[in-house]
């Protein structure tokens, strides 16, 4: 049930994100008129009066924030290359790769409902200043921002080089071992208290051997692996995420046909159709 809770929290908290910022866009969409229409109305609040001023101020904010992100993510990677200095010679990063690792993080939701966030009037009663320019201004920053990435980022990432990632496969060995070991002692105190005072306790004995034989083939085939030992268990493991696909797919069509022939009733079927797309969730 804890399973099934957290998988179902994911999917709606992905699906309220998804819709939120959907639905952030959609309000520039519908405001955009007006806020380009009260342009000569917002320019009376600056120091000038030709509206242009207003391209020219979404420009350098844009520009600042850009810079300001290309540093940001260029002193996270040194600082990142820098604690890794220890583990071998650390993998170069060029400033192409930090310009578009800038652009591929532009973002416009948190800006756009912060501001719409901004009162129509203050606590005496008088309107609150400049609240236009603050929304045409963080409109005209997003749209720019996306604009650019759009036709940035595809010439960009024509050719770059990413850094070698890190390989995790001893760690995760070592993680799938302690994890199996965990498992083989909880189901031997759980044999022995549910075997207490039965009349049959080797029933469970033999039951719990079975479940443990699985977490102990994982052991033996975790527990030592070698450099040429840890490509061949990807090779498996890929090989087996494969078969265990096509397995899943199988069963899933035989039990759509079985359900059309009403061989067995549309609850049994839509139950193991559930059943079978959790199982593939993990191979996915």
């Amino acid at each position: 049930a804890l399973a099934a809770t957290r998988i179902r929290r994911a999917v709606v908290w992905d699906t309220v994100q998804f819709v939120a910022n959907g639905l952030i866009f959609v309000i520039l969409g519908e405001q955009m008129p007006s806020i380009m229409a009260r342009a000569a109305e917002v320019i009376r609040s600056t120091d000038h009066d030709e509206i242009w001023w207003l391209a020219v101020y979404v420009f350098a904010i844009v520009a600042a924030l850009a810079a300001l992100r290309f540093v940001w993510v260029w002193t996270s990677l040194k600082l990142t290359l820098f604690r890794r200095k220890g583990r071998g010679a650390p993998p170069k990063v060029g400033l192409r790769l930090v310009a578009v690792m800038s652009l591929a993080g532009v973002r416009g939701a948190i800006t756009l409902a912060g501001i719409l966030t901004l009162p129509f009037y203050l606590g005496d009663g008088s309107p609150m200043p400049a609240r236009n320019l603050a929304i045409f201004l963080a409109a005209g920053v997003i749209i720019v921002s996306l604009v650019l990435a759009t036709i940035a980022l595809p010439r960009l990432l024509k050719g770059v080089q990413l850094p070698p990632e890190d390989d995790h496969q001893a760690e995760e060995n070592r993680s799938r071992v302690a994890a199996a070991w965990a498992a083989i002692r909880a189901i031997e105190d759980a044999q022995h208290a549910m075997a207490e005072g039965k009349a049959d306790p080797d029933f469970y004995t033999e039951t719990a051997t079975r479940v443990m034989e699985v977490y102990r083939h994982r052991i033996d085939m975790r527990a030592s692996m070698e450099a040429d030992a840890v490509v061949q268990a990807r090779r498996s493991d890929e090989i087996e995420r494969r078969l265990r696909l096509t397995g899943l797919a199988a069963e899933r069509e035989e039990l759509v046909r079985l359900g059309r022939q009403r061989l067995i009733d549309e609850e049994t079927a839509r139950k193991l159709i559930r059943e079978i797309d959790l199982q593939e969730l993990r191979y996915i």
